[in-house]
Formats: C-alpha cells, sequence, structure tokens
C-alpha cells in the first residue's frame, strides 16, 4: 500500500495607487521594507541580505532541480527572499537588469514553465514558509513557500482547522492555489480557492518599479480583482505571490477556530484493487460506467456522499492491477458500511472480487500517510508526462472503448502509465463559474492522464503514447476535452504545452479557453493593470489583450 501514488499508479498499495484602503494596501519597495522592520520581533532569525546562489556554489544544483527532470535551467542565480521586501528587490534587479525571471513556489510545475533555457533568474520561495494567525484580518496568514503538510499540520494542532486542498505532501502551497486548489475535504468544504480572503503579490508596474500589493475579496478592494486573478487564474501570471490569507466566506466572530473548516476528526480510508488477470473488456465497462453513474448521482452539495472521496486509478495492465483510493468523513453514520458499499459495487460491476480492506484512521495521520505515499518523491529520477480533464457526465462508449484500448496496448509496457478518475462536486458546485477565475464548477470529474520513466532514452515512446491515449478519447471534440455536455475543459494545475500545439489539439479551440472558458478576457484585463509590461510570463502564461504571443 504504501507505493500507491496519484502520480506513478503502482498498482497495489498596475495601478499605481499609493493610499492603503480598508481592502488593500499597495506597497513599494521601502514600504515593504518598513513592514517587515515593524514585524522584527517576530522574524528576526529571517533577516539577513538576500540569498543569492550562483552556479559556482555546491547547492546551486538541487536549487535547479524540479519536480520533472524533463526540464532544465541554469538560470545565472537562484534568490531566496526570506520577507516581501527581498521579494520587491529580486524582482527589481532583475527588471533593472532586463532578466528573465521565473518563480518556484514548491517544485511541481508539470511544464516548463519555471525551469527552461530562457530563465536568468530564479525566485525561489522556500524560505518563505510561515503559517500564522493574524487577528486584524481574522484570518491565517500562509507564506507562499509553506508545503501543504506543514499548512495541514500547523493548522490543525493549532487550531483544529485546514483548508481542503491536495494530496501530495510536498507541494508548495504558491502555486497549489492560484490554480484553484483541490483535494480530499473539497466535495465537503469547496476548493481552496473559496477560502481565500487575501493575497499579497509583488507586481510590476508600467513605470518599471516593484511593489507588493495586499488584494482582497471585500467589494470594495480596489485590487479585489488581483485577489480573483489568483482564485484559478495559474502561477506566475501577475507577479510573485509572497503570502495568502484564509477565511471562509461563511465565517463570523473573531475566534480563529471558527475561521476556517473542520476536518472530521477520524476518517476511513479503503485502497482495494483488481487483478488484470481477470478483467474482461464487458467487465471494464460496467466498472466505468458504475463509477460514472454513482457520482452522476451523488454528486450535488446536499447529498449524504458529500464526505466520500475517491481516485479510480485506472493502470495500463502491464501493472497488474486496477487501484482505488477511497477516503470517507468517519464521523457520519454507518461510515464503515458506506465505504464498504462503495468498493463492493465497483467489484460487483467489475466482475472480480478486490483485496483490501477498510481502516480508521485519525484525520492528521491519514493526510501525512497518503501525503507520503507518493513514490515520485522518492524517486528524483522520474520523468513525467501528463494530461487533464473534467467531466459533467460518466463516460460516454467510445471514451470507454478508447480508454480500454491504450491501457491493453501490447506496444507499451510500463506500469507507470495510466489514468486517474478523480471525484469533483459537491460544495465545490455551489460557486458560480465567474465567482472565481477557476470556471469548472459543474463537474463530476477531474481527470489526470500520465506516465512516469527514468530514463530521457524513453521520453520520446512514453509522451507518443500519452498524447494518442488522449488524442483518441476526445477524437470526436478534435483531440481535447472541450466544453460541451460531456467534458468541460482542463485544469490549469494539470499544465500540459500540447494544449497549444495545432497537431495536437485540431479543435480550434485555444489552451485559454480550455483552461479559463468565459473568465479569460478578464484575467486578460487583470494582466493590463497589473504586469502592462509582461514581465511574468511563461509558454502558457495569460497574454495582454491584443497579444499575438
Amino acid at each position: 500500500m504504501r507505493n500507491l501514488s496519484r502520480r506513478t499508479f503502482v498498482a497495489g498499495a498596475g495601478a499605481t495607487i499609493g493610499t492603503a484602503t480598508a481592502g488593500g494596501l499597495l506597497v513599494p519597495a521601502a514600504r515593504a521594507a518598513a513592514e517587515d522592520a515593524g514585524d522584527a520581533a517576530s522574524r528576526t532569525v529571517r533577516n539577513g541580505d538576500l540569498i543569492t546562489v550562483t552556479p559556482d556554489q555546491p547547492r546551486y544544483v538541487d536549487l535547479i532541480s524540479g519536480f520533472n527532470p524533463r526540464w532544465e535551467a541554469r538560470p545565472r542565480g537562484v534568490r531566496l527572499p526570506r520577507t516581501t521586501a527581498q521579494v520587491v528587490q529580486a524582482v527589481q534587479d532583475a527588471a533593472d537588469k532586463r532578466q528573465r525571471l521565473t518563480i518556484r513556489g514548491g517544485g511541481h510545475c508539470y511544464e516548463d514553465f519555471v525551469y527552461n533555457s530562457e530563465v536568468e533568474v530564479v525566485v525561489d520561495m522556500n524560505l518563505m514558509d510561515a503559517v500564522t494567525y493574524d487577528p486584524g484580518r481574522r484570518a491565517f496568514e500562509v507564506e507562499a513557500g509553506a508545503t501543504l503538510l506543514k499548512v495541514y499540520q500547523t493548522l490543525y494542532e493549532g487550531w483544529g482547522v485546514t483548508i481542503p486542498g491536495g494530496v501530495c505532501y510536498a507541494v508548495g502551497v504558491g502555486g497549489h492555489v492560484t490554480g484553484g486548489g483541490y483535494g480530499n475535504l473539497s466535495r465537503k468544504h469547496g476548493l481552496v480557492v473559496d477560502h481565500l480572503y487575501a493575497i499579497e503579490v509583488v507586481t510590476l508596474g508600467a513605470d518599471g518599479r516593484a511593489r507588493a500589493i495586499v488584494a482582497t475579496r471585500e467589494p470594495n478592494d480596489p485590487h479585489r480583482d488581483l485577489w480573483w486573478a489568483h482564485t484559478g487564474g495559474g502561477g506566475g501570471n501577475f507577479g510573485v505571490v509572497t503570502r495568502y490569507w484564509f477565511r471562509s466566506p461563511e465565517a463570523t466572530g473573531s475566534v480563529p477556530s471558527d475561521q476556517l473548516p473542520k476536518p472530521p476528526a477520524e476518517v476511513l480510508i479503503a485502497i482495494p484493487s483488481w487483478s488484470w488477470e481477470n478483467i474482461t473488456r464487458s467487465g471494464f465497462g460496467n466498472m466505468v460506467r458504475a463509477y460514472g453513474t454513482w457520482f452522476e448521482q451523488n454528486s450535488g452539495p446536499d447529498s449524504v456522499y458529500t464526505g466520500l472521496t475517491s481516485w479510480l486509478f485506472l493502470n495500463h495492465k502491464v501493472s497488474g492491477s486496477l487501484v482505488l483510493l477511497l477516503q470517507v468523513n468517519g464521523d457520519v453514520p454507518q461510515a464503515e458500511q458506506r465505504a464498504k458499499d462503495f468498493v463492493q459495487g465497483l467489484s460487483d460491476a467489475l466482475g472480480v472480487p478486490h483485496t483490501g480492506d477498510v481502516v480508521r484512521l485519525p484525520w492528521l495521520k491519514a493526510v501525512k500517510y497518503l501525503g507520503t505515499m507518493d513514490g515520485s518523491q522518492t524517486n528524483p529520477q522520474l520523468r513525467a508526462g501528463h494530461k487533464s480533464a473534467y467531466m459533467r457526465k460518466g463516460f460516454p462508449e467510445n471514451q470507454i472503448a478508447a480508454i480500454w484500448k491504450h491501457l491493453t496496448r501490447t506496444d507499451y509496457t510500463n506500469p507507470k502509465g495510466g489514468l486517474a478518475v478523480v471525484s469533483f462536486g459537491g460544495r465545490i458546485n455551489t460557486v458560480a463559474s465567474d465567482a472565481t477565475a477557476l470556471p469548472q464548477r459543474d463537474a463530476i470529474f477531474k481527470l489526470l492522464y500520465q506516465t512516469y520513466w527514468t530514463s530521457p532514452a524513453d521520453d520520446a515512446p512514453n509522451t507518443a503514447w500519452l498524447q494518442e491515449f488522449y488524442r483518441e478519447v476526445y477524437a470526436d471534440t478534435g483531440g481535447v476535452p472541450v466544453s460541451n455536455r460531456v467534458t468541460d475543459g482542463c485544469y490549469v494545475n494539470y499544465a500540459d504545452r500540447d494544449l497549444g500545439d495545432p497537431q495536437q489539439n485540431t479543435s480550434n479551440v485555444p489552451w485559454s479557453t480550455l483552461y479559463y472558458k468565459d473568465n479569460y478576457p478578464k484575467l486578460q484585463r487583470v494582466k493590463q493593470a497589473y504586469d502592462p509590461k509582461d514581465f511574468f510570463r511563461h509558454r502558457q502564461s495569460i497574454r495582454l489583450p491584443g497579444s499575438v504571443r
């Protein structure tokens, strides 16, 4: 069980406003420095000069290594700020020298948006990882370099609360939140951005000056659109995120423990598997249809099953097994029976018995257990490819046939290839599609297509298999999941540069629409206001209005 991973599929286990307001604050470099000085009592150990690591220093190699070793860079330096003022300094220095700058908020970017041949300076946020409570904003302040596990543990042990974020423990909160943020509590409590109250971003104005801006969701905040753009608009588009503040919209009073969701004291975890040896084509189709039908019927916000989250790993046949990861809120009546019935229903549809039991764990222990099962964290050689889709309905027959075909191809023998079908819906779908930058608010599934391998010599066959798999599933809509009755575009945090390749995407629907739908023009307007020089950019960054790039 310890080798199961959503990533590795191992079977069997610029406005220039210089005044403070109630809702927003623009902080130029000098003011940011004064703010840091005023908070010196709590940050003394982090004072000092801005760290710059250059190629002649031993730790440089570690600092230019991201999640996916396919992507490489040799920047002139990696800058590790400890404070907002130092982020302002790093951005200003790069702008003054006209150096290409990218931002590492955790290192898990699936594409080459951080590490590529053009980058000259990387701002690495790892040293800014504090998690505290801000009584003035009645919100929890989380610096952008904190990992998800640190956030979960600090919030829960300190105040008994959490945010409904992702499973992988080492993901940095910086990029996770900007893409929307999803996890095992999201069907019950919504996306992470549904609890985002404020954000601090270092931007570069039309005058070439770097500034730190605090933007909130308050209706009268002049920077509210900047807050909105970070509720699913993706990372690296508008500036360097330095801090988030989280408070649920329905929270009242000033007691910290009342400001965010409380997770269940215990959860039930099941990780059953089914041997590929006994799986037939008809049984596979029955199982996939049953899984889709169940979530079509149980993804409403008032469903008694919002506390149930599942990841169905449809692994390639050579892996040996199909696997399910199931988590159920342990505080509800008949929780064990609900978990067992769900698993047994899939076994009955497949016509193959499963192995694996339901276990009850304290919530934080379950978070640590599931979060540290990710094999990609323990094998730094793993190269990867990823694709995504949202689904409004269960799989139609032509998609089931394409999935079966590519999971049973005999010319592909990598056990780490497959498709994860992840439950969505519940409270996520109570939010309007334009209330946050992430527009997919009526889906029942989020899909993650992926494969992992270790040798650069295997790049071509693995990427080809993944591309062929994806294109055939969506052959009716130009090789990508355009928004229609069944599918609803792609997840920006599962970045995929092929969406912009006319040979892979023949739909005439651009990558920007697949990610953002009708929200893209507003994101472009925010880009114009806060990054008019297009200083913060990457292969799929938000384009300035009228841009041909």
